[in-house]
């Protein structure tokens, strides 16, 4: 079995961050995601010694290596928000979770671009166009809001998610992730993480060998594979570009099981957090199990 794949889950920090490392061992994973913070509240608490010290603790225990940790941000934060207010505090939160990792010495987080809040024009799926008007402005902020957090912060790197276009989120096209990363002036602090359930309801097809390797050609060729920093193991409930967000367990949804051994086996996904993020956490320890049978 390959030694390569680090598969895990998005675990519970219920009672502490400290608890997830030990959520992890329970699941037998190599790999885990976790909010730092209450991940529907703006503020939180600095960490104190004894938070940190037990977190560290749990984490040696784990084996678990700060690079297969893929924290991830609040959802209120919102990095292309076009109202100057409501975008200030959003930097500022972000700004802060980056602080919060640096602190946990974990090196990357985990973000959703970012929406522009503005509905599309009625011919948005015709257009000839990759990027419109209003996405291109909202890229800009983004990327404006990114290099702005990273001048402040430092060690741990930005890593944008890819979405399933839901309403007016960005980031579901190749091409918006690779818009961002060319505006980022700190190429060695920017990553995708890419979400399989996002990928494929934002029309991206994996679910054979022939669509899988087109899918991922045009990931190497937009975006870059040296920028692949984590990924989401998901199946779907909705169905091929259907532009809705909704997890399913694995091969239990529209993409089925074959575009996850065909994952285990890729070398693309070598050496990086692979993180569950399935609806039924009660077989969460043998979707990891499932998953590391694939390796070859």
């Amino acid at each position: 079995m390959s030694n390569n794949k680090f598969f895990g889950a998005h675990v519970s920090v219920a009672g502490g961050v400290f608890n997830a490392p030990l959520a992890a061992i329970e699941l037998g994973a190599k790999s885990f995601a976790l909010f730092t913070k209450n991940q529907k509240r703006w503020d939180a608490k600095p960490f104190d010694t004894k938070t940190l010290d037990l977190w560290f603790k749990n984490l040696e225990l784990s084996g678990v290596l700060p690079k297969h940790i893929l924290p991830h941000d609040s959802y209120l934060i919102n990095l292309g928000n076009p109202e100057e207010e409501k975008l200030i505090k959003s930097r500022n939160a972000f700004i802060d979770e980056l602080e919060r990792c640096d602190i946990l010495g974990l090196d990357r987080l985990n973000f959703h671009p970012g929406s522009h809040l503005q509905k599309f024009g009625k011919k948005v799926e015709n257009r000839d166009e990759l990027i419109d008007e209003a996405e291109l402005q909202c890229l800009e902020v983004i990327a404006e809001s990114i290099n702005i957090a990273l001048d402040k912060t430092k060690n741990v790197k930005a890593v944008i998610e890819n979405t399933a276009g839901q309403g007016t989120n960005l980031g579901y096209k190749f091409e918006h992730l690779a818009y961002i990363i060319d505006k980022v002036e700190d190429k060695s602090r920017i990553g995708v993480c890419i979400d399989t359930c996002h990928m494929f309801t934002a029309g991206y097809d994996i679910r054979t060998r022939e669509a899988y390797d087109k899918t991922w050609a045009d990931f190497d060729k937009i975006v870059g594979r040296e920028f692949l920093m984590g990924m989401h193991i998901n199946d779907s409930k909705p169905d091929l570009g259907a532009r809705v967000d909704r997890h399913e367990s694995l091969g239990l949804g529209k993409i089925g099981i074959d575009a996850f051994d065909f994952i285990a086996n890729d070398n693309r996904m070598d050496d990086i957090p692979l993180v569950l993020e399935t609806p039924n956490t009660d077989i969460w320890k043998e979707e990891i199990a499932k998953l590391n049978s694939f390796c070859k």
